[in-house]
């Protein structure tokens, strides 16, 4: 079972073929085996788990329609079951919080569980990347299918590329978010875009995906370094030799605009929007810039596709100097939706990933590309 995703799942236990008590006790036991090396959670409930799986049965039984009926979920940090209240009624049981960066930490790129430091589950010298770092273990190691994240400058991707799962952040504003500066955007974890999609069909309603499914091959751009970062040559070829895939597959069809895409470095203007009392005017003057040269871009091109992280996971000592978001948190300052898709291995053994980004209010372009890749084989 545990190498189930959502979809399964849930279409067992609403066909009585699984119980959600034996879904969730299973989760358990992994997370109980794995979890001491792994410290990918905080906190495990697993009473509450198992009382909420029994009630799921209970509502299965009387006719009740769930959509996800009976999934075990991992939520980032202590607050993060006040926003899956959503999946919560939807049938999911969340069975614990996921580790998130520790006090004081200089860095967002690593997670402190209850156990201790967070490691990435392919190295266990390595970062998972975080701020969502137990979350992306949590999946990618099968201990559940599906955890919740937030993405306030990459914080679902880049765990989401170096722990080699999908990662999606949602357009800046259509989820409620406790962020006041706006950049700040709810997201989710899992192994496939179909489980990312089950998630999205609950959080957004009944309209989401309505006449959105596009034609394919769809256009896009590709840009290693957004016109101002400057990325290590593995995760670029890497992300490049996906794009290839992709075009191959006819998912994508690549064009070559008259300009490489060139935005501004948002650096300096998330770091003003981020912190109260700063002079933000030339915030955004780089925010209405930026917003600009992506609307003309992605007006004429369906997606934006860029390597995800700027270099491979570092240890644990930390990243040194170099922004891991540098190529993330441009699209939390314009607010575009963004997806990473796994990317193929770098020589360390470590995952990669690609970003793709979609205009605003696009979730279910980017999750249709996401599936016809998985389903056409063109995701490493």
């Amino acid at each position: 079972m545990s190498g189930d995703g959502v979809v399964e799942i849930a279409s067992a236990v609403r066909g009585r073929r699984l119980r959600a008590v034996d879904v969730a006790a299973e989760a358990l036991e992994r997370i109980e085996r794995a979890d001491p090396v792994l410290c990918a959670f905080t906190e495990v409930w697993g009473e509450e788990a198992l009382r909420r799986a029994g009630d799921v049965d209970a509502r299965v039984d009387a006719g009740e329609r769930l959509p996800l009926a009976g999934v075990p979920i991992a939520v980032k940090g202590r607050s993060g079951r006040r926003a899956a209240g959503p999946l919560l009624a939807a049938g999911a049981v969340a069975v614990g919080a996921t580790a998130v960066p520790g006090p004081g930490t200089p860095w967002q790129t690593w997670g402190l569980g209850a156990r201790g430091r967070t490691v990435n589950p392919w190295r266990a010298d390595r970062t998972p990347g975080g701020s969502s770092a137990g979350s992306a273990v949590a999946v990618a190691a099968g201990l559940v299918p599906l955890a919740t994240g937030s993405d306030g400058a990459g914080s679902v991707r880049i765990p989401a590329a170096w722990c080699g799962v999908v990662g999606l952040k949602v357009t800046g504003g259509r989820l409620p978010s406790p962020d006041r500066t706006g950049l700040a955007a709810p997201g989710v974890l899992t192994r496939t875009a179909a489980d990312a999609a089950a998630w999205w069909r609950v959080v957004s309603g009944p309209a989401a995906g309505a006449g959105a499914v596009p034609s394919f091959p769809v256009t896009a751009v590709w840009s290693p370094d957004l016109g101002f970062a400057d990325p290590d040559p593995e995760p670029v070829a890497l992300a490049r030799a996906a794009v290839g895939r992709l075009a191959e597959a006819g998912v994508v069809r690549l064009v070559r605009p008259s300009e490489p895409p060139s935005l501004l470095d948002p650096a300096r203007a998330w770091f003003a929007l981020r912190t109260s009392g700063a002079d933000r005017s030339d915030a955004h003057r780089v925010r209405a810039g930026n917003d600009r040269r992506l609307d003309a871009l992605l007006a004429r091109t369906g997606l934006l596709l860029t390597p995800t992280a700027p270099t491979a996971p570092h240890g644990h000592d930390g990243p040194g100097d170099v922004y891991s978001t540098a190529l993330t948190w441009a699209f939390n300052v314009s607010g575009h939706p963004a997806l990473s898709l796994p990317a193929g291995f770098g020589g360390d053994g470590c995952p990669a990933g690609l970003q793709v980004v979609a205009a605003h209010g696009r979730e279910e372009v980017l999750l249709a590309v996401a599936r016809e890749a998985e389903r056409r084989g063109a995701v490493g």
